[in-house]
């Protein structure tokens, strides 16, 4: 079915077909192969027949996809971290785009200091470059941003 009636992505899934018919006799294979192999769905998650939605912090639909101006705006007001734990966070949910980050490494070190054992937490200056820097990176071409459909691809 993937590739051909769906799209699958880590833990989630889209049906999709040409037509609505279509689309629902795919949703009925994938739904009788959950019974088959007694797989559960989250219905909180579910939604069917959608015309646009948030799929990976993009807000997606039949004409256009787009960032999620919610997640930049969440990403704008992280306040600097004030604990080990919370740069441990901080470095986690900025590490899933390290790909896209030019030097993510050498950037983040200044913060991957202070996850070292027995290193007193000192939020320095340098510290807080980092912070900023990496948050500017986040919201920034080509991580979070929406594309420019005006120019070529």
């Amino acid at each position: 079915m993937v590739e051909d009636s769906m799209e699958v992505f880590l833990d989630y899934f889209s049906v999709v077909g040409d037509t609505f018919e279509a689309c629902l006799a795919h949703l009925w294979l994938v739904l009788q192969r959950y019974v088959e192999t007694n797989l559960v769905l989250n219905w909180e998650k579910c939604h069917f027949m959608v015309k646009e939605g948030i799929v990976h912090d993009h807000k997606v639909s039949k004409k256009w996809m787009e960032v999620d101006k919610g997640k930049i705006e969440v990403i704008e007001k992280i306040p600097p971290p004030i604990s080990v734990k919370s740069v441990r966070s901080f470095l986690g949910h900025a590490g899933f785009y390290q790909r896209f980050i030019k030097d993510f490494s050498k950037i983040a070190h200044p913060l991957c200091k202070l996850l070292e054992k027995e290193v007193k937490f000192l939020f320095d200056d340098v510290c807080m470059v980092a912070f900023k820097c990496l948050k500017q990176k986040l919201v920034s071409t080509p991580v979070i941003i929406s594309p420019d459909w005006s120019e070529s691809f």
